[in-house]
Parts: C-alpha cells; sequence; structure tokens
C-alpha cells in the first residue's frame, strides 16, 4: 500500500514540475524573469527639428494716408481707377483750377508791380541823399523817401507771400500720390463738391513691404529684444495664411511697441514681408510662425512616453532589465512628439508602451523595438 501511495506522490510531483518549467519559458522554452511587465521601447535619438511658436497676427500697411482736398471746388477729373496701383506723384483728382489759376497770375503780377514800386523809391532815396549833400533839398525830403522805402519793401514780401499762398492753392488743386502703392474705392464722383478736409476721397496704402503685427506677453520680451538687435536668420519668421497655406517669404522685425498695454499685459511686435505678388491685404488675418529655442538637432520622444507627477515629468528608460525614472525638462511639441531639453542624452532605450503600470526598479521585458 504505501508503495503504490509513494508511486503517485511522485506522478504528481513531476507533473508540477513541468508545468512550473513551461511557465517560467512562456511556453516558447525562452526564459523569462518571474513578473517582468512587457514594455515596448525605442532607441533615444536627435534629430532635426522645426519648432515654431505660432502667434496670431494682422497685416498692416507700413504707410497709409487718408486723401482729402484741401481747397474749396468741384472735382472736375479722377485720373486713376478703383483699387489701381500708383506711383509716387502720380496724378489722382483734380479740383476745379479756373479761379486758382487767375489767383495765381495775378498774384504774380501784383509781385512785378511791387518790385517795381520798390526799384523807383530806391532810385529816388539815392538821388535826394546826393542832393541833400548839397544841401539843395531838406532833410524832411530824404527821411520821407526813405519811409516809402519801408513801405515798398513790405509790399514787395507781402506780395511774394500771396504768390506763395496762390502757388500752393494751384498746387492743391491737383491732388497726387505722396507715395507708391494701391489706392482704394474712390468715396466721391466727378461733379462732387468738396471743402477744405471734407469729403474722404479715397485711402491710400502702401503694398510692399506690408507689415505684420502681433502681441507678446511680458515674458517674451527680452527675447524679442533680442532677436531685433542680432543678425536674424532668413526662416527665423515665417508665417501661414488664412487658407493654411505657408507665404513663400520671410519677414524680419522692423518696430518694438514703446510700452506694454496696461490692462492687456501684452506688447506689440511688427514685422515687414516683401509683398511683390500683392498677396498680402491690410486687414488680412495671418499666423506668424517664429523659430525658438527647440529648432534644429534636438532630442524628440513620443509624447505618450511621459509621465507627469506632481509638476514634473518623468520617463522610464530600460537599464540592466529594470524601468528605471528619469527627470526630464520638456520642450516643444513637435507633431506627436516632444523636444526633451534636457534629462536624456541619447542611446537611451526609453519605454514607449506599458508605463502605466511600472515603478522605479520594476522588472521588464522588452517586447520590440520602435
Amino acid at each position: 500500500m504505501n508503495i503504490h501511495r509513494n508511486l503517485y506522490l511522485n506522478a504528481i510531483l513531476i507533473v508540477l514540475a513541468a508545468v512550473a518549467v513551461t511557465a517560467c519559458t512562456g511556453g516558447n522554452g525562452a526564459p523569462r524573469m518571474a513578473g517582468a511587465a512587457t514594455v515596448t521601447a525605442m532607441d533615444v535619438l536627435s534629430k532635426e527639428v522645426e519648432s515654431l511658436d505660432s502667434y496670431p497676427a494682422t497685416v498692416v500697411p507700413v504707410n497709409e494716408v487718408e486723401l482729402r482736398p484741401q481747397l474749396s471746388g468741384y472735382i472736375t477729373e479722377i485720373f486713376v481707377k478703383d483699387g489701381e496701383t500708383v506711383k509716387k506723384g502720380q496724378k489722382l483728382y483734380e479740383i476745379d483750377r479756373t479761379k486758382y489759376i487767375a489767383s495765381y497770375h495775378q498774384a504774380k503780377a501784383n509781385v512785378s508791380t511791387a518790385e517795381a514800386n520798390l526799384a523807383k523809391i530806391e532810385q529816388d532815396v539815392k538821388r535826394y541823399e546826393a542832393l541833400r549833400e548839397q544841401d539843395a533839398i531838406a532833410a524832411q525830403k530824404v527821411d520821407y523817401a526813405k519811409a516809402d522805402l519801408q513801405t515798398a519793401k513790405a509790399q514787395v514780401d507781402a506780395a511774394k507771400a500771396q504768390l506763395s499762398s496762390s502757388t500752393n492753392d494751384l498746387q492743391y488743386s491737383t491732388i497726387k500720390a505722396p507715395f507708391a502703392g494701391t489706392i482704394g474705392i474712390h468715396q466721391v464722383r466727378v461733379g462732387a463738391q468738396v471743402s477744405p478736409g471734407q469729403p474722404l476721397l479715397n485711402t491710400l496704402s502702401s503694398d510692399d513691404p506690408v507689415a505684420v503685427d502681433f502681441v507678446i506677453n511680458e515674458k517674451e520680451i527680452p527675447r524679442f529684444n533680442r532677436l531685433k538687435r542680432e543678425e536674424q536668420p532668413d526662416s527665423l519668421f515665417t508665417m501661414a495664411l488664412s487658407d493654411g497655406s505657408k507665404y513663400p517669404y520671410s519677414g524680419k522685425v522692423i518696430a518694438i511697441d514703446r510700452a506694454v498695454g496696461r490692462q492687456t499685459g501684452t506688447l506689440t511686435i511688427r514685422l515687414s514681408f516683401p509683398n511683390p505678388e500683392k498677396d498680402l491685404i491690410p486687414g488680412m488675418t495671418v499666423d506668424v510662425k517664429v523659430l525658438n529655442q527647440d529648432h534644429g538637432k534636438q532630442i524628440a520622444i513620443p509624447y505618450k512616453a511621459v509621465v507627469e507627477q506632481m509638476g514634473e515629468y518623468f520617463v522610464y528608460v530600460v537599464q540592466d532589465g529594470k524601468a528605471h525614472q528619469v527627470r526630464i525638462q520638456l520642450g516643444s511639441i513637435v507633431g506627436g512628439d516632444i523636444v526633451v531639453r534636457d534629462g536624456l542624452k541619447g542611446g537611451e532605450k526609453l519605454i514607449v508602451n506599458g508605463i502605466q503600470k511600472l515603478r522605479e526598479g520594476s522588472a521588464v521585458e522588452v517586447a520590440s523595438n520602435n
């Protein structure tokens, strides 16, 4: 009886031992650490990163002016079409010039008359002074002549001032473009009556280059001050249009506003962009893209590999079959990856999947390398 019982117990032990061996090998004969978590991992590598900060922005003209009349009269000529591109000095509008031409010629004649009268009185003074030296005339006669001379000089000055005013009026009767640009839609038609300052005739905006304005917060001011002072790479400032397409030209900083807004705590930055094809129109909304410190060759890892704990960020790396927690400093998000500014040097084996069940020192088995 005892012999049969011992044989039965030995058979059970053999079966249990076989089961244990199978469990330890994972069913395929390969040894496996008891209690190891299965994870996937990748090698940490550096790669070229284009990391951009995006700012909503508005296109504004570098120069813009409201065209208003400086004289009274009727519009007699409009020389350009709505929305036309014009050159500096090109004629735009003409106000009835008839009375201004007449005033100019009258003023010019008055100058000639005053100058002739002055010349006559100057000769009289010289003659009277010569006669006075010979006691041929009374001193009072000379004094009167000199007084007339001063009056004649004043009359010449007044006539010249009137001529200058008439000349300006004649020039103002033709309104010209003060700079090259694009004119808007006419606000008046031929025959409209105008007076100084009223109504608005049109608006002229420069169109190449154009300015692009956006705002930054106070913390970014030192960075943009450096960008303005230092030589800027061509690709530093780029732009995306409202349809998402990339604008083909890059910009540069031309101005930083004088003060931070008291209520908003923001500061306006102005960039300049070439606009040879006139694709940028004042008032357009665009997105300015600015290269940040994470641009270039950087360590970038999948964002899903990052663990946050109490406001700090960690990843798990595999070393000697165990998971070790590494504190990292994050940078910019680039696609599905995030730049690591500090904590990883490259070459580490980073755990990407299966991190939810890990702790410092957890035994791990790497299922695959991505």
